[in-house]
């Protein structure tokens, strides 16, 4: 089985300044998918420009031809499913059947508290979750959708025509509890994962790979619960949050080394962050390209 490789292309630029290049030239690149963050703000870029995912996804859409386009990952935070259902079924029609949507149970940054609320607990946010997945499947799946949940209503929400991709555009589902891995198995085309965030700053490759492990000994318990076999979900590792940091960009030898560890464990899908300058993702683009060139047919 080959490994993709993807990218994740953060909306921190003005599309004339430099974000629409960056959308054609990973299609050029030949990358499997451009995602982007789905935040209203994050981390060190929050003083700075921000865009929203969903037009910039759409801008994307209309200069590429090719390259499958998606969030990584959306979250209930400042989200409904009944207006984000609209939005996906728009932006599948503009790209023509090219968007994945990558979604999580968010966490406790900015979004949490953007819109005036107090940031939930986990076990809220996990709460919340698994009433919006199931809900955001049949908006995307059903011409009409009556509903009424503990966080979550719908009234009669019209979705016709429905999506481009039949029956609706996979969702990519980024968990690693046991609720969260439930829903990934009951309804997600792909699975998730950024490592282990206990081993980020102290942690070793091993113990990262040994962790990751773990996660997908889990999800494939939660498959075989449902009678799912766990090989029928891709598996996306993002990378840039396992101990490795940006040593795997640093020469095309050092990320074929690291990817195919991953790929060893099952992964059909490595997701790198297109570089930026003077962040956390700074890397040698040259290098970046080269491996985006290079390793696939050295992964295969």
């Amino acid at each position: 089985m080959s490994l993709r490789l993807s990218t994740v292309i953060l909306p921190y630029r003005r599309w004339q300044d430099g974000s629409r290049s960056a959308w054609m030239r990973a299609e050029q690149l030949g990358f499997h998918t451009a995602y982007t963050y789905d935040h209203l703000s994050w981390r060190a870029f929050r003083d700075g420009p921000w865009f929203g995912a969903i037009p910039t996804l759409t801008a994307a859409a209309s200069v590429t031809d090719r390259i499958r386009l998606g969030t990584l990952v959306t979250s209930p935070n400042f989200r409904h499913p009944v207006t984000l259902a609209k939005e996906l079924i728009s932006l599948d029609d503009i790209s023509d059947g090219r968007v994945t949507l990558g979604i999580g149970a968010g966490g406790t940054g900015f979004d949490a508290t953007a819109l005036g609320q107090e940031p939930w607990t986990p076990r809220e946010r996990a709460d919340r979750f698994a009433e919006f997945v199931p809900l955001l499947d049949r908006l995307l799946t059903e011409d009409s959708v009556s509903f009424e949940g503990d966080f979550y209503s719908a009234h009669e929400a019209r979705n016709i025509p429905g999506c481009v991709q039949r029956p609706r555009l996979p969702f990519a589902v980024a968990a690693t509890g046991p609720r969260g891995l439930k829903l990934a198995a009951r309804h997600g085309q792909a699975w998730v994962t950024t490592g282990d965030p206990r081993l980020f700053e102290n942690g070793t490759s091993e113990q990262s790979v040994q962790a990751v492990h773990g996660q997908i000994e889990k999800l494939t318990d939660a498959c075989v619960a449902l009678g799912r076999d766990v090989n029928s979900l891709d598996k996306i590792l993002l990378t840039g949050f396992t101990p490795d940091g940006a040593r795997p960009l640093e020469s095309l030898d050092a990320f074929v080394d690291f990817a195919g560890r991953y790929k060893e464990l099952g992964f059909t899908e490595l997701v790198l962050h297109w570089p930026i300058p003077d962040s956390d993702f700074a890397a040698d683009q040259k290098v970046f390209e080269q491996i985006a060139m290079e390793a696939p047919a050295q992964l295969r």
